[in-house]
C-alpha cells in the first residue's frame, strides 16, 4: 500500500481540564508531522478535557511560554470529549491512567478509537511513561512535559505511520 492510499488518521490527545498537558501536546504533536513533513497522512489532531471545568478558556499560560520557549505554534481553546469524538477520531490519547479510565467508561460500544496512554510510545523507557499533571508545580514540570511528548510523538510516527 503506497502513503497516497494509506487512509488519513486523526488523533485526540487528552487530560484532565485541556489547558496543560493536552494542548501541549497537541501542538507538540501538529508541530512534529509539520517538521516530517506528513501533514497529508493526518485528517485531525486536536485535544480534550474529560472534564468541563475550563471550556473556551486558552492554555495554562506556563504551557503557552514552554511552547513558545520551544517555538511550537498552538491555538487552541480547551473543550471537553464527548461519546460522537470516539468515531471522529482513530486514536484518543490520554495522558495518564486516570484519563484512559474515563476515556474507557465513556467510550460508546463499537466504537472506531483506539485510546491508549501517550506513553505507550515510550519506547526507549528514556521517560516516565505517564505525563503528569504539572498544573499545582513549577515551569519545570512544564518542560519536562514538553520533552516527554515531544519523545512520545516522534516515536507515534515511527511506530504509527
Amino acid at each position: 500500500m503506497t502513503v497516497e492510499s494509506k487512509p488519513k488518521i486523526s488523533v485526540a490527545m487528552v487530560c484532565l481540564g485541556n489547558i496543560c498537558r493536552s494542548p501541549m501536546a497537541e501542538a507538540v504533536f501538529r508541530h512534529t508531522v509539520e517538521q516530517a513533513n506528513l501533514q497529508d497522512r493526518f485528517d485531525r489532531i486536536d485535544s480534550f478535557g474529560t472534564a468541563g471545568y475550563h471550556i473556551g478558556e486558552n492554555p495554562d499560560p506556563r504551557s503557552q511560554s514552554t511552547l513558545k520557549k520551544h517555538k511550537v505554534p498552538f491555538n487552541h481553546k480547551a473543550q471537553q470529549i464527548r461519546g460522537n469524538h470516539f468515531d471522529q477520531f482513530d486514536y484518543i490519547i490520554g495522558m495518564d491512567e486516570n484519563n484512559v479510565r474515563n476515556l474507557k467508561k465513556i467510550q460508546p460500544k463499537g466504537s472506531k478509537a483506539k485510546v491508549m496512554l501517550f506513553g505507550d510510545w515510550n519506547t526507549s523507557g528514556k521517560f516516565n511513561k505517564i505525563v503528569d499533571d504539572p498544573y499545582y508545580g513549577g515551569i519545570d514540570g512544564f518542560e519536562y512535559n514538553f520533552k516527554q511528548v515531544s519523545y512520545f510523538s516522534e516515536e507515534f510516527l515511527n511506530k504509527e505511520l
